[in-house]
């Protein structure tokens, strides 16, 4: 499909949600009624969908090759995985709980590795990763991986609910280049972005063998790829939206749906007995690390 200018108010999605997102049939009753927002899916389980986030995020050519191409290689996925998993989850920290000031200087950080990520002659497609735009999908890829994840551990939003937990969600991308109003001003308005945005979705044979490498953990060592190989292509399929198992050519059937609910089920039950500030603790402990490395000096990324 041809790419469309994400900003036209007039045009009408070619996908439906029902591509372009994950289905969570579970009836699981909410704990409560009251609003959330992003601090409230800090769970360690929230991050179940990280590798499936990846893929979405790297479902734009452009990001996908900024990232393959990128010549920072000290920070890469599949040269140091651990160093650019901290990263990440600092970056989430620092958007979510992080002060102005705190923020302001991790996007500095971050743009001073941003700085050398841009096509040259030889990459098929242009990219920089300065460009708004790519940070605006990723940001969204980030939003859509912590209402799923959040909805399948705790049930479904109320629309009220769904709102003002979208409207917490912008500084997922504001914390970078991403502008305030490039974030859809309503929940339903970034269904329509996001629709939009899936069309572009293409992945080449580079794309598919390097995210094939990340789901079966070809990074790490074979005695934890071993341990944790199955249950992350498990929870990577079902955090995946069919558009994306689609481009990858993966498998899933309503018995997996069914077991990747009842999974959730399980540990949704479960959490009810952990105190929040458990089963937030890792967030918490990686904000406290980026306030550490501020007051000393040390670099963030």
């Amino acid at each position: 499909m041809a790419a469309r200018l994400l900003g036209d108010q007039t045009a009408q999605p070619r996908l439906t949600t029902a591509q372009t997102r994950i289905q969570i049939t579970q009836t699981t009753r909410r704990w409560n009624k009251s609003k959330v927002d992003l601090t409230d899916a800090l769970d360690f389980w929230s991050f179940a969908g990280g590798a499936a986030n990846v893929i979405q995020q790297l479902g734009w050519p452009e990001v996908a090759y900024g990232v393959m191409e990128s010549k920072v290689t000290t920070g890469g996925l599949m040269f140091h995985p651990w160093k650019r998993a901290r990263t990440t989850f600092q970056y989430l920290a620092v958007a979510i709980l992080g002060t102005d000031e705190e923020r302001a200087a991790f996007r500095e950080a971050v743009n001073s590795v941003h700085r050398h990520v841009q096509s040259d002659a030889n990459s098929p497609v242009k990219y920089n990763a300065f460009n708004r735009e790519l940070q605006m999908y990723v940001a969204a890829c980030l939003f859509i991986g912590f209402e799923d994840s959040h909805q399948l551990l705790y049930g479904k939003f109320t629309p009220e609910q769904a709102e003002h937990f979208y409207q917490s969600a912008s500084p997922l991308g504001t914390t970078l280049q991403v502008q305030a109003d490039q974030w859809p001003a309503t929940r339903v308005e970034f269904d329509r972005y996001w629709n939009i945005a899936c069309e572009r979705i293409t992945m080449d044979e580079r794309t598919r063998a390097y995210l094939m490498d990340l789901v079966h953990l070809r990074m790490i060592a074979w005695p934890l790829r071993i341990m944790f190989g199955p249950l992350l292509q498990f929870l990577t399929a079902g955090f995946l939206p069919p558009l994306f198992r689609e481009e990858l050519d993966i498998e899933w059937t309503e018995t997996d749906r069914r077991r990747f609910e009842n999974l959730f089920v399980f540990v949704s039950f479960v959490n009810r007995f952990i105190p929040k500030f458990i089963r937030g603790g890792g967030t918490y402990g990686m904000m406290a690390d980026v306030r550490r490395r501020l007051n000393a000096g040390k670099n963030l990324v």
